[in-house]
This record gives structure tokens, sequence and C-alpha cells, in this order.
């Protein structure tokens, strides 16, 4: 971390603990889109059919249709509207070539929160035509909660890292069941990890029934596809993140415990740090603080922990555990937090740290700095 004095926003000692600090930091404030247009399209998507309503500058409707989802057939529907004409859509899984489209066409396109788009759910009577008018109505009032487009050309390697992760869960889960079959039949524990494609060798001869053998070596197979499967991907976006910025991904693996993994998901689910104008903004959609729920002036605890990039927050979560790893600072920071707060709440108050941190390293293109970290602690 950089050792400037300049005055930042990382400043622990103003608030009374690290637990306030990480409920007081919280920032969900939405954001909206504000710009006026002569037309705006609000759009209820779906795979095969999407249901289109346009209003002009005076909240008249003047296209309410039901049409194919198909790129020819919306262009041709929005021909007459096209010289100042806004398209809002809410963030579900098929918004990615109606963005593409409109940026090829040179269309304003808008990506909805889906969580803070509640409203179109709401009253008495919901259906696409009327969440349709709802969106466009949004959207002319300057009520549309914005969601973060994802450039295109970056896109599929985000999601090839996301995939990544599924895969690797499904491994696991795979590695789980052949452990609790060895506990069902009260068999000697295997002599190594299994989680190493080289340590599974033999381990269904453990097993006498034919079956329960057939079983195992069925895991094993899909172990070993998977365990080919993942690494070959591995290789690919590594590849990939060094030619895109390879020095940003030197900056993350300077952070103690981040290794390829934990930078290449911190890089790609943030991509360009200027999203976030505050460290306040950036901890809150990484889900590294707990927002006030509170009503005339009484506190009724906590809310919004569903609300954030679930990415992230793996990987802030699982850095602080291999933070504290070897590191005699670290361990001593969690042990005293831990007298306080608990040992989940330490965890939680370091991650929270670490993503303080790493916010500055990309803010300054800095490296970790153990003592700068620590100055305060």
């Amino acid at each position: 971390m950089m050792t400037s004095s300049s005055g930042d926003q990382w400043k622990p000692s103003k608030l009374k603990s690290p637990q306030q600090k990480l409920i007081k930091e919280g920032d969900h404030h939405m954001r909206f889109y504000t710009i006026s247009h002569k037309h705006y399209c609000g759009i209820d998507l779906h795979t095969k059919m999407m249901y289109v309503c346009i209003l002009d500058s005076d909240a008249n409707i003047l296209i309410h249709k039901n049409i194919p989802t198909n790129g020819k057939a919306f262009l041709k529907l929005i021909a007459p509207y096209r010289e100042d004409i806004v398209v809002g859509v809410e963030c579900m899984f098929s918004w990615y070539w109606l963005a593409d489209l409109c940026a090829k066409e040179g269309i304003e396109f808008i990506l909805g929160h889906a969580l803070y788009m509640r409203c179109i759910h709401g009253g008495k009577a919901k259906n696409d035509k009327v969440d349709s008018e709802k969106i466009a109505r949004i959207m002319r009032g300057g009520d549309f909660p914005l969601a973060y487009a994802y450039p295109a050309e970056l896109r599929p390697v985000r999601d090839l890292m996301r995939r990544r992760s599924h895969l690797v869960r499904i491994k696991s889960e795979i590695q789980s069941h052949i452990s609790i079959t060895n506990y069902q039949y009260n068999l000697e524990p295997f002599d190594k990890n299994i989680v190493h494609k080289g340590n599974r060798e033999g381990i269904a001869d453990h097993f006498d029934n034919a079956s329960v053998r057939l079983n195992v070596e069925t895991d094993i197979a899909v172990m070993d596809s998977l365990h080919d499967q993942i690494r070959n991907l591995e290789n690919y976006i590594i590849r990939h993140a060094k030619d895109y910025d390879g020095r940003m991904l030197y900056r993350l693996k300077t952070v103690p415990g981040i290794g390829d993994i934990l930078a290449l998901t911190i890089m790609y689910e943030i991509l360009s740090i200027d999203r976030f104008p505050t460290v306040q903004k950036f901890c809150s959609y990484s889900r590294l603080v707990k927002c006030a729920n509170e009503s005339a002036g009484k506190k009724m605890g906590t809310s919004g922990s569903k609300i954030g990039n679930a990415h992230r927050k793996w990987a802030f979560s699982e850095a602080a555990i291999l933070f504290i790893r070897g590191n005699d600072k670290a361990q001593k920071y969690v042990t005293k937090l831990s007298k306080k707060f608990g040992k989940g709440k330490a965890l939680s108050i370091l991650s929270h740290k670490l993503g303080r941190a790493i916010y500055f390293m990309m803010k300054r293109n800095d490296v970790f700095d153990m003592n700068y970290f620590f100055r305060n602690s």
C-alpha cells in the first residue's frame, strides 16, 4: 500500500470500533438514470417473447406490443423513434444480446437492478404488458435503478471465471460423496487427500461390494475429468488476464494469501475501480458491510445482505482466511478482535479491511504494504 500521508478515506481511528465501522460505512444508495430523452422504451424481456412499451416525453404510449425475441423485429418496431431513444430492461440472464445489439446500432441501453426494481412487481395485476409499461414510466420519471452492464468484450471471460467456480463446487461435492461412502462402511480414512488427482489411484479398491465400487469409480472418473477441464480454464483465463492487465494481476497477488484464482476473481468482478467513486460504495457492493435498518429513530437490525456481488464477497472472505496463515501480525489482529466480537465477526472485519486496501491499491496502481495495512491496529 502507499505510505503517503495524503487525506484518504481509510482512517478507522475516526470510528469507535471496527464493528461500528463495518455497519456505519454501508452505502447501498441506488443510482438512477436521470437523462431526458424524446422516447423511452421499456421492455419486459423473456427468452422467446418480449413486450415493448415506448413512451414519448409527455408520457403518451406510442407502442405497446408483444414481439418475438428477435433483433430484426425489435429494430423494425423502434425505427420511427430512434432519433432519441433509450432502451431499458430488468437485469436477467438474457439481456446480453440486446445490450450488444443496442451498442452496435448506437442506441442508448440501460440495465435495471433486479432487486431494486420491486415497484414493477407491485399492483393488483401483473403481466408482461403491465411490467413493460411500468419499466418505461420509471425510466421517464428518473426512477430507473441502474445495474452495471458489463462490457461485451470482457463479459465472456468473466462468465468463464464464474463457470470455473461452479465446476469446482461440483468437484467438491463429488469428493465429499466419496468420503461419505467411506464413512458409511466404517472403513479406514484415506492415506492421502483425494482432492489431488494423483492421490485417487486405488481408492475404489477400498470397497468390497461391486456396486459400491462402481459408484466410487464413477465419482473418481468425473472428478478426474473435471480436474482437467478446470485446469484448462485456469490456464486460458490467466493468459487472457496477463494480456489484458498483467500489472494489475501482479499487484493483487502481492497481498498475502491471494493467488491466481482469487486475484482473477477480484480483477474480473471489479474490472474498473473507477465504477466506484468512494471506498464505501465499493465495500457496500462487495457485501463487506452491513447496512443499518432504522425507522422513526429505532434500529431494527441490518438489511441488504443479498444486494451486491456474491463472487467478490466470496473472494474477500477466502482472502481473509488465507491472509492469516503464517502471518503473525494478522493472527494477533484477529485474536484481539475475536476477544471482543467473536471469531466470525473478526474475520468479517479483516475481509472488510482487505477490501478497503485493495480498493486503494487499484486506485493508486500500488502494491500491498503490510506495515501500512496495520498502521492503526
